[in-house]
């Protein structure tokens, strides 16, 4: 099962960040299927990859360390293909992923961490 990771430390409220960040998944092609006020579930649309290569996203807040200026974000990006190459369509996609967060003009990256 190939996965990868990365923490967020964004500078942006609390309130805001949840409806933020499910429309910055959207825009890369990512069906949000579950959300609450302090994890995101998204998955791959069907129809492009083999189903075992469709990449889940979970993003998870960190709601006991935020401020009123700052969150951490773990963000999770997971599929049933093997990493046996290291550009494989899992990696891909989460590439994608953290280039939209780190570049989204919501918010305010403070520090990533892979």
């Amino acid at each position: 099962m190939a996965r990868y990771t990365c923490l967020f430390t964004l500078g942006a409220s609390l309130e805001n960040l949840i409806p933020l960040i499910n429309e910055t998944l959207q825009s890369c092609n990512l069906n949000v299927i579950y959300f609450n006020a302090d994890y995101i579930m998204a998955k791959e649309i069907p129809g492009k990859v083999p189903f075992p290569k469709l990449v889940t996203v979970e993003v998870l807040v960190d709601r006991t360390t935020a401020t009123g200026e700052e969150v951490k974000v773990n963000l999770v990006s997971k599929n049933e293909e093997l990493p046996l190459q290291t550009d494989n369509h899992c990696y891909q996609v989460f590439d994608v992923i953290t280039k939209a967060i780190s570049e989204d003009k919501n918010w305010r990256l403070i520090e990533t961490v892979r």
